[in-house]
């Protein structure tokens, strides 16, 4: 064998060697780029708020900026096919809510997203608690009344709701299928009016999150009759849960976030974005800041996230489909 064919075979090996680390490079040098979060709601709403705290610390620790691009419309349907659609490099990632998630596919007979076959979960954003609450002057001053009065007069009480498939909405539609009672629903484009009505007595009682309804709900402004949580909430505590009070076993509903990014992001980029997400989130200024806002950080991994997905799709696509409603 001459040496110049071993000198050769040698330098194509390397050069092999060399071409196999390449992939490896590229993925340590990430993100080499500034990061898009997608927002599907307008600027300066909760999940715009939430995903803003968290961008701060997720920018010092991927050392690139993480910024904010709002997409806002069809019921986060344009956000979720912008985010489908990304390449999946690790630079797009999205604030996905259960609406999203689990609502969405059963109340669109189509949708330009698939959310168990384009997205990967990278963990838990936050969880909003719902609350049921009537006008401060109502007659109906517990949560027992209220149910008196519904069994008693079927669709005699108004609720307002931020709109319909909202969180809002089915939860109080569950309450009513759990019950054998029925509520009138009355829809709204969004939490704030659906507030306002409620403290003006145009509608009897309102399902809140306790962001939007917070202020009004602590204030006495609004007269909180129970939650629908699994527990009573800090932020309340004299106020009972639905299946405490009614002897609801495992009733809860909520309205809560994850981040996402398209299905075939690189595992290690994957990682190195719910590595950042769980520190953030682990921030005590983070934490802080979102209890004043009257959220409840949700530290879920992405298998503990998709748990969460299957466990909503068993109760909520059947509850839709049965009530028969559509969003097209």
């Amino acid at each position: 064998m001459s040496r110049s064919f071993t000198l050769s075979r040698r330098r194509l090996a390397l050069g092999g060697l060399a071409a196999g680390l390449l992939p490896l490079a590229a993925r340590a040098a990430y993100p080499e780029a500034p990061v898009k979060w997608i927002v599907a709601y307008a600027a300066g709403g909760g999940t715009d708020t939430l995903a803003r705290l968290l961008a701060v610390p997720m920018s010092e620790g991927l050392g690139k900026p993480v910024v904010i691009d709002n997409r806002p419309g069809a019921a986060t349907n344009i956000g979720a096919e912008a985010t489908a659609r990304a390449a999946p490099d690790g630079y797009t990632v999205m604030s996905a809510d259960n609406g999203t998630m689990v609502f969405n596919p059963a109340l669109f007979k189509q949708l330009p997203y698939d959310p168990e076959k384009d997205f990967r979960p990278l963990g838990g954003i936050a969880r909003f608690h719902l609350v049921l609450a009537v006008k401060k002057e109502s007659p109906l001053t517990d949560i027992g009344a209220f149910m008196a009065t519904a069994k008693a007069k079927p669709g005699s009480i108004d609720y307002g709701s931020p709109g319909i498939g909202s969180p809002h909405h089915l939860a109080m539609e569950r309450l009513a299928r759990s019950t054998g009672t029925r509520f009138n629903h009355v829809p709204y484009r969004g939490a704030a009016p659906a507030l306002n009505d409620l403290l003006a007595g145009v509608v009897e009682a309102a399902v809140l999150d306790t962001v939007a309804g917070g202020e009004a709900l602590r204030s006495g402004m609004a007269r909180p009759l129970a939650v629908f949580s699994a527990a009573r909430q800090s932020g309340f505590p004299a106020v009972p849960t639905l299946s405490d009070a009614l002897g609801l076993e495992g009733f809860e509903a909520y309205a809560w976030q994850s981040l996402v990014a398209p299905r075939a992001t690189p595992d290690a980029v994957a990682t190195r974005l719910t590595e950042e997400l769980r520190k953030a989130l682990a921030q005590e200024s983070v934490q802080r800041k979102f209890r004043e806002i009257g959220v409840e950080p949700l530290q879920a991994s992405p298998g503990q996230v998709q748990a969460m997905l299957a466990a909503d799709r068993a109760v909520w696509v059947p509850l839709i489909r049965e009530l028969g409603i559509t969003l097209d």
